[in-house]
């Protein structure tokens, strides 16, 4: 015989859909944002940089771009 189980109403959200989302689902897609935005401004660290002079040029006028 099973027990009745009582649960409590939750008041329902504004906009119909919970909105709320963990800490994680934001941190994560920004740090993946911040690691690739690092690689792409710093090309001489990538060992294929020297291999594609357009690309290198390229990126450095972004950073001269973004540093203006």
């Amino acid at each position: 015989m099973s027990a009745p189980t009582h649960t409590r109403p939750h008041p329902a959200p504004r906009g119909g859909v919970d909105t709320r989302l963990p800490w994680w689902a934001l941190a994560l897609p920004t740090l993946a944002f911040v690691a690739l935005l690092t690689l792409i401004l710093n090309p001489s660290d990538a060992q294929a940089a020297s291999a594609d002079p357009a690309l290198a040029h390229f990126v450095e006028r972004v950073q001269r771009l973004i540093g203006q």
